[in-house]
């Protein structure tokens, strides 16, 4: 019985198939990969965490902007009221 291409090169992938999983260096390379993989995973998640914290920090550092915008307007503003009044009594 004659086998069609298909059936032909099914055969010889499960024969490489074969072979590979018993090679020693292979096993090595699968090993690498898979610890590559997870160190990646790994590092996303990092910064992913990251991405979140700068985030944070820009919103943070927009609050103090304003903060510090508002708290010199009252203390200009203070200080001129403060000279205004030493002028108008001191005449």
């Amino acid at each position: 019985m004659a086998k069609n291409p298909l059936d032909r090169l099914a055969t010889l992938g499960e024969e490489v198939l074969g072979k590979a999983s018993q090679s020693p260096n292979l096993a090595r390379v699968v090993q690498g990969a898979m610890q590559l993989k997870d160190r990646v995973d790994d590092l996303s998640k990092r910064v992913r965490g990251l991405e979140a914290m700068e985030k944070r920090i820009v919103q943070l550092e927009s609050r103090v902007a304003k903060l510090e915008g508002t708290a010199k307007k009252r203390a200009t503003s203070s200080a001129k009221t403060k000279s205004a009044t030493k002028k108008s009594s001191s005449s």
